[in-house]
């Protein structure tokens, strides 16, 4: 589940935090439980990002396709 706050983050301020979590679970030192609980919030930002990319995905396929259509109809005028 993600919180408000999760939603409110932009796509790059969600990339820099998980950056981060994923460097600290690298560098190692962490107990169990704080491993355990940096990887929960690094699953939960891959998600803000996700979201932010396949909305951003959808925005270019809608964009391509409406500029394909104008192709379309501009050379079926030219007939």
């Amino acid at each position: 589940m993600s919180s408000k706050v999760d939603e409110a983050l932009g796509y790059e301020q969600a990339r820099d935090e998980l950056i981060e979590v994923v460097r600290r679970l690298e560098a190692g030192g962490t107990t169990l439980e704080e491993s355990l609980a940096l990887w929960e919030r690094g699953e939960e930002l891959a998600k803000v990002c996700r979201r932010w990319l396949d909305g951003a995905r959808a925005r270019l396929d809608a964009a391509l396709a409406e500029e394909e259509a104008e192709t379309e109809e501009g050379e079926d005028g030219d007939e």
